[in-house]
């Protein structure tokens, strides 16, 4: 099934495409796929990026939207990704990056256009465990900036994905969530009461 992907802000695509037009953003950028480029590099693919900021036993406690992630394509795949940021003054571009998360997200993405069901595709990033996932949010008319993981959601670990957490293995939030609930808790330190 098709995923729908929910519009960017257009804010975040006028910045995003602004950088890549710019020479100097593109030469000082630490992306040597995209300096050396050749033809065309264009913005795809915006994924609103969600920040967990906590796990709860009892499940997420509290998400925020973070900025918006374009893949950049140069031919038939992306060799970068362009990242935004909301400031007092609206979107505006924040760095382009590379590296595994860029070919792992292109993975994740075809791994769920395969799938039966449609979703609305969004990454979850998981600063506690050093972890980012795709998070296949099943509410494909949902406002792509707002909400929280359901139950029912999925969440592929892109990787490098923490030890002992499957990389592009989608999991429903219900299943996956006890394991970083568990990990993402610090444990007593000794001696100290529990």
């Amino acid at each position: 099934m098709p995923l729908q992907v929910p519009p960017a802000p257009a804010p975040a695509l006028r910045s995003v495409l602004t950088a890549l037009g710019s020479p100097t953003a593109v030469r000082e950028a630490r992306t040597p796929s995209l300096r050396a480029a050749q033809g065309p590099a264009t913005p795809e693919l915006p994924l609103p990026v969600h920040v967990l900021d906590r796990i709860t036993a009892k499940g997420v406690s509290a998400t925020r939207l973070a900025g918006w992630r374009f893949l950049i394509r140069c031919g038939d795949r992306a060799v970068a990704a362009a990242e935004t940021m909301l400031t007092p003054d609206g979107w505006a571009f924040s760095h382009f990056f590379e590296g595994p998360y860029v070919s792992s997200t292109e993975r994740a993405l075809r791994q769920a256009e395969a799938m039966p069901q449609a979703y609305q595709p969004r990454l979850l990033s998981v600063p506690g465990l050093y972890m980012l996932t795709l998070w296949l949010h099943g509410d494909c008319a949902a406002d792509g900036s707002e909400g929280h993981p359901a139950a029912t959601d999925l969440l592929v670990p892109l990787a490098p994905a923490p030890p002992g957490i499957a990389a592009h293995r989608p999991l429903r939030v219900a299943e996956l969530l006890p394991v970083l609930t568990h990990r993402a808790t610090p444990l007593p330190l000794l001696g100290s009461p529990a």
